[in-house]
């Protein structure tokens, strides 16, 4: 099983033609959803609201197969990311965050241990930016550290963030994961003017086994051990890019999964490597060809 550690909330997507629609999203979320419609045994580790937009959520998670018993619930009103979509389907982000339920995610809202079925664990997004969230994440993938698979995904927000704060969190997390999975841009912000091959090189020497880098419709690039692969993404319609990262990170892990490789000492040949980010590129691009986070599922894998 894999533990999804975050944030759940509802997107108000604005529309280029004026528009605006409600949708349910969150990197955490939409990694869930998407991993537990590939097939992949998967629990949600958050704090959502009781109100409306907090049960939809919760019935969302479990529709998809996702096991929300970790997850906890309370009186705080559902957290808000507004959303405009430009003509070319890329998705800017602002977020109501203030007194809403994903931040309010604590220390003892975490199970003590994790059953030993729990093989992995994926955290990052806002759950490294809103406290106590942050903190608890942190403490979370620390102790976990070494017992099993973690993916950190940072998808960073710059406008929503204390840098030094921030950069100190980012390290201990980072020093604590087995697989980073970040977009070109959130490498450049990482480490300006590296170029995303030169920093992931540098991710790898501090421990980290894997660096998976999405880049948009360019494809994606991994690096592990002495491999250095670069994929296509396959040509679809792009109606948004909304959960198209979050569908890569789901699509890497699942492959994973299901070659019975989620370990701590991770460890692939090249050609898995390249099949591994060639699945996920295929995920992300079904998610970009429809609305919203809409990952696809795994008997619609196999029919492509």
């Amino acid at each position: 099983m894999i533990v999804v550690c975050g944030e759940a909330l509802i997107d108000l997507i604005r529309m280029p033609a004026g528009e605006q629609r409600a949708r349910p999203g969150g990197g955490p979320f939409n990694a869930a959803r998407a991993l537990a419609r590939l097939g992949v045994p998967t629990a949600f580790l958050g704090h959502l609201s009781e109100d409306g937009y907090g049960r939809e959520l919760s019935h969302l998670l479990r529709d998809d197969g996702v096991a929300v018993e970790m997850a906890s619930f309370g009186p705080e009103p559902t957290t808000m990311a507004l959303a405009d979509i430009d003509t070319g389907g890329v998705a800017r982000y602002r977020f109501v965050i203030e007194g809403t339920s994903a931040p309010n995610l604590r220390l003892d809202m975490v199970p003590a241990t994790f059953a030993a079925e729990v093989s992995g664990l994926h955290i990052g997004s806002l759950g490294v930016v809103l406290t106590p969230m942050a903190d608890t994440v942190i403490q979370l993938a620390t102790r976990e550290r070494g017992r099993r698979l973690i993916m950190l995904d940072p998808n960073i927000r710059p406008g929503l963030i204390d840098v030094d704060v921030y950069r100190r969190r980012l390290e201990s997390l980072i020093a604590s994961s087995t697989i980073v999975k970040a977009s070109d841009s959130d490498l450049e912000w990482m480490q300006p003017g590296a170029g995303y091959r030169d920093a992931a090189a540098q991710l790898l020497t501090k421990g980290v086994r894997m660096v998976a880098v999405t880049l948009g419709a360019k494809g994606a690039f991994g690096a592990h051990r002495g491999f250095r692969v670069q994929v296509a993404a396959p040509a679809v319609k792009v109606v948004d890019t909304v959960g198209a990262g979050d569908a890569f990170g789901a699509g890497l892990l699942a492959w994973l999964h299901d070659h019975g490789l989620i370990h701590t000492d991770l460890r692939l040949e090249e050609d898995e490597l390249r099949a591994a980010l060639e699945h996920a590129c295929r995920v992300a691009s079904l998610t970009c060809a429809r609305p919203g986070a809409d990952p696809p599922r795994k008997e619609e894998m196999a029919r492509r």
